[in-house]
């Protein structure tokens, strides 16, 4: 399939780099949640425990980190 000078746009964009560095952190923390109960804790859930307990910090911190840049 041939690429489309749009899906580099899309892929340089802030907006979807965010989305990639989120998604990123969802599911490293499923792979922790699945690995402290020892089974595949599934996306969804590790989706709403990250959204509730961690999105939050973790969004403030990625705020400062990329303020000192």
């Amino acid at each position: 399939m041939a690429e489309y000078p749009i899906d580099s746009l899309i892929e340089k964009s802030s907006i979807y780099q965010e989305f990639l560095a989120e998604r990123e952190e969802i599911m490293r923390h499923k792979w922790l949640q699945s690995e402290a109960v020892g089974h595949d804790v599934g996306f969804d859930a590790a989706l709403v425990d990250w959204t509730v307990n961690h999105r939050s910090s973790w969004k403030k911190k990625r705020a400062r980190l990329q303020k000192g840049h």
